[in-house]
């Protein structure tokens, strides 16, 4: 169809009769009605219930599908990231070993309670050892940690500046992990330095010990 004829078609609309057509319906009758105000009825019917349909249901299930769509991203990356631990599982396996042997090999330098006279005269006989005069040699109290305590020791030595260094060398040498704090060098009397010092040293807890801090650490969730 040529557009003049729709033009002519559209011109030739009786706008008057279409408004009749609407005038006196009687609504018990419907079926009476004249074709235009049938096929407008039947269009808002038609929006209405597409939109009451999305209003209650529609609406929701999009929102619905969304979250799920959003799941399933969030499960792709899981699911790649774990393909990837997979892939490198022997490689992560090694490095567990080997950091399990590096931490064991740590552990047996820390002394159990048994041995700690032993760690201590050991290092009360490295300062007698080099000619030094221990003024003040005193264990302090225990600081319990996590799976180890600390033990500091309050030192007071008085030598000569080349033994003293010697002292530190011999200390840090020993099979025991034994670190030299807070340390004070002042002239003594005599010429000599004295060094003030705090000594720290280290040791596993026993199963009692850590039986009483797993203890503490329910009570503390609780």
């Amino acid at each position: 169809m040529k557009s003049k004829d729709v033009l002519a078609e559209v011109r030739g609309f009786d706008f008057q009769r279409f408004q009749q057509d609407f005038r006196g319906l009687d609504p018990n009758d419907p079926g009476v009605w004249p074709l235009a105000p049938r096929v407008a009825v039947f269009i808002f019917l038609l929006v209405a219930t597409v939109a009451a349909a999305w209003w209650f249901d529609w609406s929701e299930q999009a929102l619905v599908l969304e979250q799920r769509q959003a799941e399933e991203q969030q499960l792709r990356q899981d699911w790649i990231s774990k393909k990837r631990l997979a892939v490198n599982l022997e490689e992560h396996k090694r490095q567990l070993a080997e950091i399990d042997r590096q931490f064991g090999a740590l552990l047996k330098q820390l002394p159990n309670r048994a041995e700690m006279d032993s760690l201590l005269s050991d290092i009360n006989q490295a300062g007698l050892g080099r000619g030094l005069q221990f003024e003040l040699f005193k264990p302090g109290n225990d600081q319990i940690k996590d799976f180890y305590a600390e033990m500091p020791i309050d030192v007071r030595i008085t030598g000569s500046y080349h033994d003293l260094g010697e002292f530190a060398a011999d200390v840090a040498r020993m099979p025991r992990i034994v670190t030299l704090n807070n340390i004070a060098l002042d002239a003594a009397a005599d010429g000599r330095l004295k060094l003030d010092a705090k000594a720290v040293t280290y040791r596993y807890l026993d199963e009692d010990e850590l039986s009483q801090q797993r203890k503490a650490a329910q009570g503390a969730k609780r």
